[in-house]
């Protein structure tokens, strides 16, 4: 049987988008489709990917919809067009669509849903310089499309509510609007190209809020409604970087290659805005399981991009064993980003950098702002890390009984959030508590949980550092004199720091190395001032965790 409309409008009610697709394409092209069928066939085209394609339709229904005097609909396919341009970069393209359909309603100076829509790029485009004007016009659009029982303008209104609350610092609320308007997606009120699109927009809010597990629980929800499409292209761009963050997050790390790679494919013609990101989201994978040079080269296509490689870059040097540099390079990232939301990765790292080169005193400056930031925000992910940065510098001070209390936290919190990596990390840190306060039994435990995740993961790097911070563990306490001068201790320091991380008294040392607990005291003295430390057990800590035995 010949192609017809009618068979393309009933794939298109089947939600078959690219049979759909073919079908109307099939049929003639555009010259022979009418406005509303060209519409449906800009929405096919968009699902299945076809951005182009899409593109030439929208345009096609704008057309016709003007030729025909249907003002609401040629009003909405400029609205279309503007927004589809706008996420792939192409701002100018869009502005201009923008004001055509701007124009077309002025002159027709009429009622209807359509001019509304107009609202959310402009709602767009004073976001980040205005939320309190954004939201004025997001309520605007919201109140609309309740008026004209409109489902897709009221999401758009609904999540622009949400998103300027958020940027006026009300992230309660905020992400309640979020909240609301996903329910609508996952209910099936809203049209396929809007729940994309608002499923975007909120997995980005949350996961610039560190809310991964709200971010989680609706990308789940929104698996059904995918896989009832089986034609339909749901994650794009920047949105298939953040679904990579999800499953790196989960330890699905295999998974999380795969799908920014392909976030990549889809962003780099034309070049999108998120590209950078991409990029710098495959250069974090390549670190954590010690591809160094892979993790240098996105990197640096990240920075090339515009995205400022931070603080992934800073981990990588010290990494590679660059102290030095990372802790000039974290300092200086810190410096001068001021934006609240994009602190607390910094802290983080700062915290564990300025740690493992010495300063303890900055690396408590990091985690006191990181402790202020979560103590204000609601994100079960923010807290653990605040309380795990807390923990890390507690055990340097020496303070190793408060630290267990903070650890403990990070990692309850870490393993309620399944979130593997995280967890692994924190056991690290409690097997040095452990290790500090003599108890290598409950050390030895948090060490053989850490190792068997990291070993699950490919976690390579960490893996290697953990076989450095058990060795002397592994044969039995007092370790052999080696990588200590890399803190310019002496012979003799070296053997009172063994003895110390061994658990013995001043006297007992003055016993078996046949010297006074005098001369003990001040051998102390100079290890703690050498390694920047201020108590026995976090120059235990610190001398597991440098390899100085």
């Amino acid at each position: 049987m010949a192609p017809s409309v009618e068979r393309a409008r009933a794939a298109f009610a089947r939600r078959a988008w690219r049979e759909a697709l073919e079908a109307f394409s099939a049929v003639g092209g555009r010259a022979t489709l009418d406005a509303a069928d060209l519409e449906r066939m800009a929405v096919c085209a968009y699902l299945a990917g076809e951005d182009g394609a899409a593109v030439e339709a929208w345009e096609g229904a704008h057309r016709a919809a003007s030729e025909a005097d249907d003002v609401d609909r040629s009003v909405r396919c400029a609205f279309w067009l503007a927004l589809v341009l706008m996420l792939q970069g192409r701002t100018a393209q869009a502005g201009g669509w923008l004001a055509r359909g701007e124009r077309v309603a002025d002159e027709a100076g009429r009622d209807c849903p359509g001019v509304e829509y107009l609202l959310i790029p402009r709602f767009l485009g004073v976001l980040e310089v205005d939320p309190t004007a954004a939201g004025e016009l997001a309520a605007r659009a919201a109140g609309w499309g309740r008026r004209f029982h409109d489902a897709d303008l009221r999401a758009f209104g609904t999540l622009a509510e949400g998103q300027a609350l958020i940027r006026m610092g009300d992230s309660v609320r905020g992400t309640a609007r979020l909240d609301e308007v996903m329910v609508s997606v996952t209910a099936g009120e809203v049209g396929p190209v809007t729940a994309g699109i608002v499923y975007c927009a909120v997995i980005l809010e949350c996961m610039q809020l560190f809310d991964l597990e709200r971010a989680a629980e609706w990308t789940d929800a929104l698996s059904a409604w995918c896989d009832a499409q089986p034609d339909l292209v749901p994650y794009r761009g920047q949105c298939l970087v953040h679904r990579s963050q999800l499953q790196q997050a989960a330890g699905r790390w295999g998974d999380a290659v795969a799908t920014v790679r392909a976030a990549c494919r889809q962003l780099t013609e034309p070049p999108h805005p998120a590209l950078g990101l991409a990029h710098y989201q495959e250069a974090e994978l390549h670190r954590l399981v010690g591809a160094f040079a892979e993790a240098e080269a996105e990197y640096r296509e990240a920075s090339r991009h515009g995205y400022h490689p931070m603080p992934g870059l800073a981990l990588l040097q010290l990494a590679r064993g660059d102290g030095g540099d990372a802790a000039a390079t974290i300092r200086r990232a810190l410096a001068e980003t001021a934006h609240r939301l994009q602190r607390p990765a910094l802290l983080a790292a700062a915290v564990e950098i300025l740690r493992a080169t010495g300063d303890v005193a900055g690396a408590r400056g990091a985690a006191d702002e990181l402790a202020t930031i979560a103590s204000t925000s609601s994100s079960p992910v923010l807290r653990a890390m605040a309380a795990q940065a807390t923990g890390a510098v507690l055990v340097a001070e020496g303070g190793v009984a408060a630290a267990l209390v903070e650890l403990r936290a990070a990692a309850t919190a870490w393993r309620s959030l399944r979130m593997p990596y995280e967890a692994a990390r924190a056991a690290v840190l409690l097997g040095l508590a452990c290790t500090a306060l003599g108890d290598r039994t409950s050390a030895a435990l948090e060490f053989d949980e850490a190792r068997a995740v990291f070993t699950e993961l490919g976690a390579l790097p960490d893996l290697d550092r953990l076989t450095t911070l058990t060795r002397g563990l592994v044969v039995g306490g007092v370790g052999v004199p080696g990588a200590g001068r890399r803190a310019g201790l002496s012979t003799r320091e070296r053997e009172v720091l063994a003895r110390v991380a061994a658990g013995e008294t001043n006297r007992e040392i003055a016993s078996a190395l046949t010297i006074s607990e005098h001369t003990v005291g001040r051998h102390l003295e100079n290890i703690f001032a050498k390694l920047g430390v201020t108590s026995r057990a976090a120059a235990t800590a610190y001398a597991y965790e440098h390899d100085l035995l």
